[in-house]
C-alpha cells in the first residue's frame, strides 16, 4: 500500500515535470521583448549591409484581373550605425512614369523628407508627411511600404509565438496620423523576417494585408525576393519581384539629392 503511495507520488511528480518542461519549451520562443523583435525586424527589412540596390518589377491587378506594370531601380544608403538612411527609387517602365525619380530622407523620431521628381513638368514635389499612407506609384504598396515604418512610431506587443513566428501586435503612438488602429505581424524566428503583416481599420476590421512570398540568401543576408500587397475592400493586390539585388556596392551619400533627381545616376539605376 505504501509502495503504491509513494508510486503514484512519482508518476504525479514526473507528470508535473513533463508539463513544466514542455510549458518551458513552448514558451522559449517568446524568451524576447516585443521591441527586440520589432527592431530586429526592420533591420532586416531595411538595414543590411551598408547600402544595396535592387531592380524592382510591379505586377498591379484589379479586381476585374485586368494588370499594370511599374519597373524600377531601388537604391539605398545608410547613415553610418543610425537610423537615419537615404533611398533613391527611378522608374523605367512604363511610358508614363519613365524618368520619374523619389528620394526619401528617412529619419530617427521624426518625419521622413520626400520629393518626387515628375519630367514631364520638370518639377521637383515635396511629399507631404501626410502623404505617406497613400499609393506608391498606383500600386497598392504605401510610399511608407518602399523605405519602413519607423519601429518608434507604434507600441509593441508580442501576443503570441510558436516554432515559426513571433506575432507582434503594434498600435500607432499617434492614432491620428494614420489610417489603422493596429495591424500583426508575422516574424521567422530564424531570421527575424516579417512574412505578413495584417492591417485593422478604426472599426477593427481586416483590410490590408502584404505578404512574402519568397526569401533569398544573398550576399549572406536573409531578403526578401517576392512579396504582394492585397486591398481587401477593392479586390485588388500588387506583387513586386526583387531581381538582381547586391549588398556594399559602394554608393555615396550625395546621389540622394535634388540633383540627382533630375540627372539620375545612371550606373547605379541600368537596368
Amino acid at each position: 500500500m505504501v509502495l503504491r503511495e509513494k508510486g503514484g507520488i512519482v508518476k504525479k511528480i514526473g507528470f508535473l515535470l513533463v508539463m513544466f518542461l514542455g510549458v518551458g519549451l513552448t514558451n522559449s520562443y517568446a524568451q524576447i521583448s516585443s521591441d527586440e523583435v520589432a527592431e530586429k525586424a526592420s533591420h532586416v527589412s531595411y538595414y543590411q549591409g551598408k547600402d544595396g540596390r535592387s531592380l524592382a518589377h510591379m505586377v498591379i491587378t484589379d479586381a476585374q484581373g485586368r494588370t499594370r506594370e511599374r519597373k524600377m531601380a531601388i537604391l539605398r544608403f545608410n547613415i553610418g550605425e543610425t537610423q537615419e538612411q537615404r533611398y533613391y527609387v527611378y522608374f523605367h517602365m512604363p511610358a508614363d512614369v519613365k524618368g520619374m525619380s523619389y528620394v526619401v530622407w528617412k529619419h530617427a523620431g521624426r518625419d521622413d523628407d520626400r520629393w518626387l521628381y515628375l519630367p514631364a513638368l520638370d518639377l521637383v514635389r515635396r511629399v507631404a508627411a501626410s502623404d505617406k499612407r497613400s499609393s506608391f506609384a498606383g500600386s497598392n504598396f504605401l510610399y511608407e511600404d518602399v523605405s519602413g515604418r519607423s519601429v518608434d512610431l507604434d507600441k509593441h506587443e508580442l501576443v503570441d509565438s510558436d516554432e515559426s513566428f513571433y506575432i507582434l501586435e503594434n498600435t500607432p503612438k499617434d492614432a491620428g496620423q494614420v489610417e489603422f488602429s493596429f495591424f500583426k505581424v508575422w516574424v521567422d524566428v530564424k531570421n527575424f523576417v516579417p512574412m505578413k503583416a495584417e492591417y485593422y481599420n478604426k472599426e477593427g476590421k481586416l483590410y490590408r494585408i502584404v505578404e512574402v512570398l519568397e526569401v533569398k540568401d544573398i550576399q549572406g543576408y536573409p531578403t526578401i525576393a517576392k512579396m504582394k500587397a492585397s486591398d481587401l475592400n477593392s479586390g485588388a493586390q500588387t506583387v513586386a519581384e526583387f531581381l538582381d539585388v547586391t549588398y556594399d556596392i559602394g554608393l555615396s551619400e550625395d546621389i540622394f539629392t535634388e540633383r540627382y533627381l533630375r540627372n539620375p545616376p545612371r550606373q547605379w539605376i541600368k537596368e
